[in-house]
């Protein structure tokens, strides 16, 4: 006998993965510069020089037993320092070392968080389209997970359909920004507009309303800022995870920030705390967290990224694609062509063009690429997005 809900989540298979595979099958097949994969959101610009100098200089001068014997529970507190100094230099904040848990990635962070606000009939919701894990996290922490309908096609927050789902149940509502997968940032005046919201509601339900930032992209932004959040609505909770920023995806090293400023701040820190050690997810590796405190402050180079933004975002829509220009993250989402997107991305698959459809994200209709893929592959696959968006223009 095994568990039929961990069993229902093994045997069907992401269908980002199962994409990847498919690519990785074929490529042997066909060769690697005949299949055009843009499934999956794998960094493709190296770590800074910074990092790898940092692991040697760790690796030779700290005593093994430091280097990988355990931590504290929560997170070095030099790592954490570090992460605090940092974020206040940049975003004039006021968080202190002892706001921070470090974990292994922004997943276990998220689920982590879920598990700490989840009371009986908790509500999360979140806003499509939206990263499709944050589901199972949700229901498998105990909370009714509910999605605010997408606002198309600029991608912000449709906040009136978010108002009329908040009920007193309501416990936390979830944002990614940049976005995946749009690439949207959300402005200002929708994040200020949503704070206004979620301030009424609280004081009209008698308890706070937390908003989580999921920011595994915050730094990749193309002319814009990430604002941010608490310091425009205080009952923040922030995730955040290297794995994006700093190229570091299977390193597994990430924080959640309870700043003082959140409601109880105190409470929901132990909770986090309690509900990462429910799931084994304490002491993050040692190695990585001594890396943070060395390069907590390193920014990633973005120069390839905005080039294949761009690129792409030219290139497609003058073929006839229609999409929202992404300002954060390595992602387009675009509108399927005859508006079915399984279809058209099997259509796309048997010419070995990998896209991802979007019914996961929430959002049918629409397709999503990864543009975190050398240029070169870019240029190769043109002629195939023009031949299929061709099949919907005549």
């Amino acid at each position: 006998m095994v568990n039929q809900k961990a069993y229902a989540l093994g045997a069907n298979r992401s269908c980002i993965r199962d994409l990847f595979e498919y690519g990785r099958r074929q490529a042997a097949i066909v060769g690697p510069e005949n299949v055009y994969d843009y499934s999956l959101g794998n960094p493709s610009i190296p770590a800074p020089p910074e990092v790898n100098e940092a692991v040697r200089a760790i690796l030779d001068d700290t005593d093994s037993l430091l280097v990988h014997g355990y931590t504290s529970a929560v997170g070095d507190y030099e790592a954490r320092r570090a992460i605090s100094d940092d974020l206040n230099a940049r975003c004039g904040a006021a968080t202190k070392p002892e706001e921070f848990f470090l974990g292994c990635g922004a997943a276990p962070e998220l689920v982590s968080v879920f598990r700490a606000l989840a009371v009986p009939g908790g509500e999360l919701l979140t806003v499509a389209p939206y990263f499709p894990e944050y589901k199972p996290f949700a229901e498998e922490a105990g909370l009714i997970f509910k999605v605010v309908p997408p606002d198309v096609p600029d991608f912000q927050i449709n906040l009136e359909a978010l108002t009329a789902m908040l009920t007193p149940n309501t416990q936390a509502v979830l944002l990614t920004s940049p976005n995946n997968p749009s690439g949207v940032v959300y402005t200002c005046q929708t994040l200020e507009a949503l704070a206004a919201i979620l301030r009424k509601k609280a004081a009209a339900f008698g308890h706070p309303i937390y908003l989580i930032s999921d920011e595994p992209y915050r730094e990749l932004v193309y002319g814009v800022e990430v604002p941010y959040l608490p310091a425009i609505y205080p009952d923040t909770i922030i995730c955040y995870s290297y794995s994006k920023s700093l190229s570091l995806p299977g390193e597994r090293i990430g924080y959640v920030l309870v700043p003082g400023s959140c409601a109880d701040s105190q409470a929901v820190y132990a909770a986090v705390a309690g509900a990462a050690r429910s799931c084994g997810h304490v002491c993050a590796p040692s190695l990585w967290q001594k890396v943070i405190a060395r390069c907590a402050h390193l920014r990633p180079d973005l120069v390839s990224y905005d080039r294949n933004r761009q690129a792409l975002y030219q290139w497609l829509t003058a073929m006839g694609y229609k999409m929202a220009k992404p300002d954060g993250a390595f992602y387009l989402f675009i509108q399927a062509p005859g508006g079915d997107a399984n279809k058209f991305s099997d259509l796309a698959k048997r010419e070995n063009l990998l896209l991802v459809p979007g019914d996961g994200f929430g959002c049918p209709g629409y397709f999503r690429i990864c543009y975190c893929v050398s240029y070169d592959m870019i240029q190769r696959s043109l002629p195939v997005f023009e031949k299929l968006i061709q099949q919907f223009q005549s």
